[in-house]
């Protein structure tokens, strides 16, 4: 059965009340500020794309302004997830400090393969619909049956019923590329790691940003073997290898859902007890047992993905986050919310990585525990990430973790 309602809509006052931890949460990592300011442990705020992509239909332009209603629809967690979805609500609840006329709600579809199906049902209720992962990919034919619409799509770009990606005028689509945050958390284990065995726990392989974090991650250890004189294992178990949508076997380690965190302690312990320290988890609730296997162990850290989680491994009063890699979803959503507002949103398609700020890691005193060295080289190599010298591979491309431009 879904949360929220399609009638009753939360004001800001109550959303701030009832939300005040997560609206905390997110600040560090959402900051209320448009794509022009600078994004909080990284170099910037995600840049708008250069290319005018096509305009939304001419109405809803026309009808553009402060008194939005707003639905933000997550599959299969909720808004508090502490991960990606807590991450995206955080630009929701930026915009609505700014636009107290407006009204949001968020809804939880716990059934991944019916995301779409929630969109259908509560489209005609609200002007803007917020959709993070990859699961709503096939929300195009929904925005092209309703042009008065407006869609803000995260993780993914829209589909036809073919499965064939397509750019939609009423659809503010961004995808990140995970492949570069993915290689910051690899050269920062292979940096860290005292037993010299790491791993990856990811959700489900067919999703391909979980792929492209894992690639990239695995990228990112090679490069240190290769150029920083580490000598780490990727470890992974055989039985928990991932499979992509293609068929193909990517290898690592795949909870094989986002909701599954007794599964995913279960995994994460076998990693950690056969010598594995550091584990970079990507796997949305399922991450929440990574967590909890590692603060039932001495001397072992995780290193968390899409907000800032170092508060979520405290245990016995100390933290086993070694830093976040993030990304900066959150700005996104209020970017494309603040369009709509002032009448300016044009929809497209939107490719995002480190080159304009908006995949990057923590790094702000209190809140990671690499090394001083560590973070000088990671500052090294964002900028060859930057220049192109270093193109981190990703899900689907012609290169691999072990043979891409810059090893």
């Amino acid at each position: 059965m879904r949360t929220g309602s399609s009638k009753k809509r939360l004001s800001i006052l109550v959303l701030i009340c009832v939300l005040a931890a997560t609206l905390a949460a997110c600040a560090s990592d959402n900051p209320d500020t448009v794509p022009e300011g600078p994004a909080p442990d990284t170099a910037s705020v995600p840049a708008t794309p250069d290319d005018d992509p096509t305009p939304g239909d001419d109405d809803t332009d026309d009808d553009a302004d402060d008194t939005l209603t707003i639905a933000i629809i997550t599959s299969p967690n909720s808004v508090d997830d502490g991960a990606f979805n807590e991450n995206c609500y955080g630009g929701v609840l930026a915009f609505l400090d700014e636009h107290p006329e407006a009204n949001a709600t968020p809804i939880q579809e716990p059934i991944i393969d019916l995301s779409v199906l929630a969109v259908e049902e509560y489209v005609e209720d609200y002007d803007v619909i917020v959709t993070p992962s990859a699961s709503f990919a096939g929300i195009g034919s929904v925005a092209l049956d309703n042009p008065e619409k407006y869609f803000i799509l995260i993780d993914v770009f829209p589909r036809d019923t073919e499965g064939n990606t397509i750019e939609v005028s009423n659809i503010y689509a961004v995808q990140y590329k995970e492949q570069d945050r993915g290689f910051i958390a690899g050269v920062a284990a292979a940096l860290e790691t005292q037993t010299g065995k790491v791993a990856t726990v990811g959700g489900m392989a067919t999703v391909p940003p979980n792929v492209n974090d894992q690639f990239g991650f695995e990228a990112g250890v090679h490069y240190a073997n290769a150029h920083l004189g580490t000598d780490v294992e990727i470890y992974s178990i055989p039985a928990y290898a991932g499979v992509d949508g293609a068929g193909n076997d990517v290898g690592g380690n795949y909870v094989g859902a986002f909701d599954d965190a007794d599964l995913g302690k279960l995994l994460a312990g076998g990693l950690y007890d056969a010598g594995v320290d550091i584990i970079f988890t990507f796997a949305g609730g399922s991450s929440n047992g990574v967590f909890g296997a590692a603060m039932e162990r001495d001397n072992v850290y995780v290193i968390g993905a899409g907000v800032d989680q170092f508060d979520l491994g405290v245990g016995n009063g100390k933290s086993v986050v070694l830093t976040s890699v993030i990304k900066m979803a959150g700005v996104n959503v209020k970017y494309a919310l603040d369009t709509i507002a002032d009448g300016s949103f044009r929809g497209g398609n939107n490719l995002l990585g480190i080159e304009t700020g908006s995949v990057g890691y923590v790094q702000a005193p209190g809140r990671h525990q690499l090394s001083d060295n560590t973070l000088s080289v990671l500052e090294d190599v964002l900028l060859l990430i930057e220049d192109g010298s270093i193109v981190p591979p990703h899900s689907g491309g012609d290169s691999t973790p072990t043979a891409f431009p810059g090893l």
